[in-house]
């Protein structure tokens, strides 16, 4: 991954266009669900500096350190990891790793964000996100389908252009 992490790129840009956060959103919750679906994996550390990005716009997940492991996909896991202000609320679920990302992405306190600076469709997907009680909380695989990732076609989104228009990576791997 040639570009460093996002947290180096957003030193450079400050703030993202709402298409382009999209695709990183959507290339995240892709990886969100795989590793609970096909490998029974918890994340429980995603920030920005845990998202690697690469010159064809590739957004990786990395830092395993604190992941846990499930027994299953129902997704409860026994043990508590990660930093409060990034902690989902309610315990861990598989997909709760959705609430990290959002406050990531957001970079500011939940539960929501300044409507006047985004989009009705990404202030909603947002606020599905950050729900405190886990039950009304989306899940990866239904934030996939969310308006605000499906209004944006993969096509007209080149992250990889995006991403070298910001200059060299801070940090190369």
């Amino acid at each position: 991954m040639d570009g460093g992490s996002l947290a180096d790129f957003m030193k450079k840009v400050k703030t993202i266009p709402e298409p382009y956060l999209a695709a990183i959103c959507k290339q995240v919750l892709k990886g969100l669900w795989y590793l609970h679906h096909e490998k029974h994996i918890i994340h429980r550390d995603l920030k920005l500096s845990n998202l690697l990005i690469n010159h064809r716009g590739d957004v990786k997940i990395t830092d395993f350190g604190v992941s846990a492991v499930l027994e299953n996909t129902s997704g409860l896991a026994n043990t508590f990891v990660g930093q409060f202000p990034n902690s989902p609320p309610q315990g861990e679920k598989g997909w709760v790793n959705v609430y990290e990302l959002m406050e990531t992405i957001v970079d500011q306190p939940a539960p929501c964000a300044p409507s006047d600076q985004f989009s009705p469709q990404f202030c909603s997907f947002i606020s599905s996100c950050v729900q405190k009680v886990s039950n009304y909380r989306l899940s990866a695989n239904e934030l996939m389908r969310h308006p605000f990732i499906t209004m944006y076609n993969d096509q007209d989104v080149d992250l990889g252009s995006y991403f070298a228009a910001a200059g060299p990576p801070l940090a190369t791997l």
